[in-house]
């Protein structure tokens, strides 16, 4: 497949890290092997135009997907997570609530904390990287196909534990609040006062993550996430100690902390405050260097190298609108490594316009589904636009993954940095770009995976697009019987 790929003999590059590298020109080689990529009912030439004018795509048929197909795509492991530690935990607040728990109900704080505390857990990096490479280190390559599917599911989902247990965190809140209302006569004011901050903190901090608020109000999101999130953490400190220093029946306070420490919520709080503070302990300000190779796209170049399959979060500010973008690096032993950044929002058109010498980050990255790639013995990483941001580590890195890059003018795009890394380390025979504006327009995607799967002997297919381009691709894989994981927008 990536045989009809030709690289012009004579261009010579430099040093790619300091922006001086030569642009690949790249030529198709007009054979049998290239009309099977681009089939001739791709291409149409309209009556009267001439053989070498530019020639449109032909609009293409809209698939028809069946919906078993679509309802699995979206009863994903994400649902499925949420779905089952929101159903445990609705069980148990019915019974609670109807008396017949009593357990949640003289532990209505710890039943609270404890949903939070772990959904808390579920979304911390840390945590994040020692369970994937727990999992990348026991069940790399040995494990059976399905299991090691099953494992990079898990892990790419996480969120829907997280979900689930912090709607549940929220539920079970307002029940132990309004329990305290009910039986007022043996709460203090203060403890009833604080019950009502903390629930209102809370519950306006979960609803911020909704999808469509994190989706397309993303500074709202995160603000009110944060730093409300903040405020219900403290909150549920004063909550927690007061309710558990009062004593309802004598009136009376136990200020000594002797017997606090026996209450299961306040350790639960402890855990909670720990996982969100230890990410934070990690932020550094540190250099960057920006390269401009167009203006739709920023390039960021950071010192030191990363493990394939991380994510990071950077920021103008310590504590404000963080954003998170792919990593690429050669290894790490790689003296950079570098972020793409399209230009799209405010944030990312700061980076063009104004381009800083230093940006704060969390030093301990974050892992993404393409660092299970170690998992499998062969794979393909299709990815389309700055989609190669979160792609190209995997076939730097690694010899058993297959690239294929879809985008606009790519070279003249992303400049002579990104281009440099590909060439100098991806082996054409397990690779394909293509640019669009070259080739007159998007390929038929799935022909050419189906054939880069079939050829390259493919475990596993990972997928970085735009929503419409990741939901056709993932049809057309689940259709073809392909495994296939793609880009998240349900967290």
């Amino acid at each position: 497949m990536a045989s009809e790929l030709k690289i012009e003999t004579g261009k010579v590059y430099d040093d790619p890290e300091k922006g001086t590298a030569d642009a690949v020109v790249l030529s198709y080689a007009r054979d049998e092997k290239l009309r099977e990529v681009t089939p001739p009912q791709y291409l149409e030439v309209k009556k009267g135009d001439s053989k070498d004018a530019p020639r449109k795509p032909a609009p293409k048929p809209k698939r028809k997907v069946s919906k078993w197909i679509l309802f699995n795509i979206w009863f994903n492991t994400y649902r499925k997570f949420f779905c089952l530690t929101f159903g445990l935990n609705m069980i148990g607040l019915g019974l609670a609530a109807s008396g017949h728990f009593p357990y949640a109900i003289r532990q209505s704080g710890a039943m609270v904390v404890g949903n939070l505390n772990f959904a808390i857990l579920m979304r911390n990096e840390i945590f994040g990287r020692i369970l994937y490479w727990i999992v990348n280190t026991a069940f790399a390559k040995w494990t059976p196909l399905w299991w090691r599917l099953g494992c990079t599911s898990v892990l790419q989902h996480l969120g829907g534990i997280h979900s689930g247990c912090a709607f549940s965190g929220v539920l079970w809140l307002l029940l132990k609040v309004v329990n305290a209302f009910r039986a007022h006569q043996l709460q203090h004011d203060a403890v009833l006062v604080m019950g009502v901050v903390t629930n209102f903190a809370v519950m306006v901090s979960a609803l911020s993550a909704f999808p469509w608020v994190r989706n397309t109000h993303h500074n709202v999101f995160e603000r009110h996430h944060r730093f409300v999130g903040w405020i219900g953490l403290l909150s549920t400190w004063a909550f927690v100690i007061l309710g558990d220093c009062y004593n309802g029946v004598t009136k009376t306070w136990d200020l000594s902390g002797v017997d606090l420490i026996h209450h299961q919520d306040v350790w639960f709080t402890i855990g909670m405050t720990v996982f969100i503070a230890l990410p934070w302990i990690c932020v550094r300000e540190v250099p960057v260097d920006i390269e401009l190779p167009s203006p739709k796209v920023a390039i960021l170049r950071f010192e030191r190298g990363m493990q394939q399959g991380l994510l990071g979060r950077i920021s103008r500010s310590s504590i404000m609108e963080y954003h998170a973008f792919g990593i690429i690096s050669e290894g790490r032993h790689a003296k950079y490594h570098y972020m793409i950044a399209g230009v799209q929002g405010d944030f990312t058109k700061s980076l063009v316009n104004d381009p800083p010498r230093t940006l704060w980050t969390r030093e301990v990255k974050f892992a993404g589904v393409s660092n299970t790639s170690t998992l499998y013995k062969r794979g393909i990483r299709i990815c389309t636009g700055t989609g190669i941001g979160a792609a190209l580590s995997t076939c730097l890195q690694s010899p058993n993954w297959y690239l294929i890059w879809i985008g606009s003018d790519q070279e003249k795009t992303f400049g002579p940095t990104i281009t440099g890394l590909i060439h100098r380390h991806i082996e054409p025979e397990r690779l394909i770009l293509w640019d669009s504006k070259q080739r007159g327009g998007r390929p038929d995607t799935m022909k050419l995976l189906k054939e880069a799967h079939r050829s390259w002997g493919a475990e596993v297919v990972f997928i970085t697009s735009n929503y419409i381009g990741n939901s056709e691709i993932m049809e057309g894989c689940k259709e073809a019987g392909i495994p296939v994981f793609g880009t998240l927008w349900d967290f």
